[in-house]
């Protein structure tokens, strides 16, 4: 264990303040279920029978997952649509394990000269692998890894990549109450599109907290994400001061404040837990708003919702996210447990 400790420690520093903003396979990004797409993409603070809370977080995979097996479909504008298929199953001497395929199809692309002339079309398309051990150290703490391999086919270009993700959550039951920290995507380029072109994954930070109220039906959660990024604010390289008509004087190009930053790194999410079989979501990410909504009609750029209809053989999400009003995602979730079929 405590070389173990060594090597994550060591990986996650030489990774940590690496950037990013351009860094290839964003799919490693999108949100592995409609459960996270209604709260706001990053959802990493419950601990239940979801199986798609451990590909989020591997420190979550517990006994109730296995034997879950769960199918997930999204759409995205422009034709774009990725799916994910994900299961779990304990594995005697090794313990609780899950793994999952993810694939995004970017649709039809046309191809042209560099004049500009078509030349037909090609539709880029990419895969992700990847599995997950989770141990628990004792009653309330748990930690896990996750492994992804993940290839990229863009017309004649093609790129291979592998990453890992380190977690770790204490969880108390009786009280209901989570906090968990996350690093993922600290990973390689294998193989760039080009001889030249290889880079390090998208690495971040992540850490969050949730917690059910004891007699209302809310459970509230806190994420903190880009944490090894302190400025996530965008700032546009052809931005100059501007010359006030009526004094001369220069006005100086607008900067984020303290306030502004931290803002940033916080999304809110919220389940109302209706009955047994129903419950509904919905969240809010102040810094996708910021970056996303158009300035003239922002709408319900950053917000999400969701609703879950929870039965006895399977359960059945939906998602949907709104980027701006140019962009939106919609995803469902059909989620079972294979053993109850046996019955």
């Amino acid at each position: 264990m405590k070389w173990l400790l060594i090597i994550i420690l060591w990986i996650t520093a030489t990774h940590l303040f690496s950037q990013i903003k351009n860094a290839p396979f964003q799919v490693l990004n999108l949100a592995y279920s409609a459960r996270a797409v209604g709260l706001g993409t990053d959802f990493i603070s419950v601990k239940d029978n979801d199986i798609n809370m451990a590909i989020a977080n591997p420190s979550l995979l517990n006994e109730g997952m296995m034997n879950h097996i769960s199918f997930n479909t999204a759409f995205l504008s422009g034709k774009i649509n990725y799916g994910v298929l994900s299961y779990g199953r304990h594995i005697n001497r090794i313990g609780n394990a899950a793994g999952y395929i993810q694939y995004i199809n970017y649709g039809k692309i046309k191809r042209t000269s560099i004049t500009g002339e078509e030349e037909g079309s090609f539709n880029p398309i990419e895969f992700v692998i990847g599995g997950a051990l989770s141990k628990e150290m004792n009653k309330r703490l748990s930690i896990g890894v996750k492994t992804n391999f993940i290839y990229s086919q863009m017309e004649q270009y093609n790129s291979l990549g592998a990453s890992v993700d380190f977690s770790g959550t204490y969880f108390h039951e009786e009280k209901e109450f989570l906090v968990t920290i996350l690093a993922k995507n600290i990973g390689y380029q294998l193989k760039g599109y080009t001889k030249q072109d290889k880079s390090l994954l998208p690495v971040e930070i992540q850490l969050a907290t949730s917690y059910k109220l004891p007699h209302a039906p809310f459970r509230f959660s806190l994420l903190a994400h880009h944490l090894n990024q302190w400025d996530i604010t965008y700032h546009d390289p052809n931005a100059k001061p501007e010359i006030d008509p009526l004094t001369g004087d220069t006005i100086p190009i607008k900067k984020a404040g303290f306030i502004e930053k931290l803002g940033r790194h916080f999304t809110y999410q919220v389940e109302i837990l209706i009955s047994k079989n129903i419950r509904l979501n919905a969240a809010f990410d102040y810094h996708q708003r910021k970056e996303l909504a158009l300035e003239s009609r922002p709408g319900l750029a950053g917000f999400s919702f969701g609703a879950g209809f929870y039965f006895r053989k399977f359960n059945l999400i939906y998602g949907f996210k709104v980027y701006s009003r140019a962009g939106f995602n919609n995803m469902i979730t059909l989620t079972t447990n294979l053993s109850e079929w046996k019955k």
